[in-house]
């Protein structure tokens, strides 16, 4: 059994001059430790997708289940639990310190701030981000914002890790990193669904989906097709 599924979902969005279709009938499914990445233009809708696929959103139609179970139902309890979305720093956050932010998922579920804090610190050094724990959020660069992110969510235990434009504003000596990082944490079993837009965005994936007006299809774009590094890497960064 798939861990996502994804069965003829739809979704649209009024506009002055009549809705918009954004997801037209889309279907997909994702297996533990594949990492699937969605390709698409600004305003694609390729973050309405992952929104969906994560429980933030529901879609006008269609069905979305995780682990079996319906998100329509379920998306309370397995977001932040099972699935992981990991969002980079708010504006209202940037004063707090990294440690800290880490840590916040799980004091909110009653463990002890003694063992959030040794969790925490696990979590950043498996992204290789202990470096930045005493930081606040507001000293971060992009790249160190996208590792905290995860951390954050991988405190929490996810099956499923759901990333929106994980290399979006990332240097570019670093957008690799952070693409091995998934594709690490995706060895280790955790089923990784992205997005990106741009064809570099799309290395180390099992799947390259391109969503273009409204709809989903398994292959790039031919001008992409010469560029998609789409294997393993033959070995993978040590943790911590």
């Amino acid at each position: 059994m798939s861990l996502l599924e994804l069965d003829s979902v739809s979704k649209r969005y009024p506009r002055p001059a009549g809705e918009r279709a954004v997801l037209c009938d889309v279907s997909l499914t994702l297996a533990c430790g594949e990492v699937a990445v969605v390709w698409g233009l600004k305003g694609s809708g390729r973050s309405t997708l992952l929104r969906i696929a994560a429980g933030i959103e529901h879609p006008d139609a269609g069905t979305v289940r995780f682990d079996g179970r319906d998100l329509a139902q379920a998306a309370e309890e397995l977001l932040g639990g099972g699935i992981g979305y990991p969002e980079r720093t708010t504006r209202a956050a940037e004063g707090q310190g990294v440690l800290e932010q880490v840590m916040v998922g799980l004091l909110a579920r009653g463990v002890s701030a003694k063992h959030a804090r040794a969790v925490a610190v696990t979590a950043l050094q498996r992204v290789e981000a202990e470096h930045t724990a005493a930081q606040r959020l507001a000293a971060l660069d992009e790249g160190e914002s996208v590792r905290v992110a995860i951390a954050r969510t991988l405190a929490l235990s996810p099956s499923l890790l759901v990333i929106d434009e994980p290399t979006r504003g990332v240097d570019l000596l670093e957008r690799d990193e952070i693409l091995t990082l998934l594709r690490s944490l995706a060895n280790e079993g955790i089923a990784i669904l992205a997005s990106t837009g741009e064809s570099t965005g799309l290395a180390g994936a099992d799947r390259a989906l391109t969503l273009n007006e409204g709809e989903l299809h398994a292959t790039p774009p031919a001008e992409l097709a010469t560029v998609l590094p789409l294997r393993r890497p033959a070995a993978r960064r040590a943790a911590g």
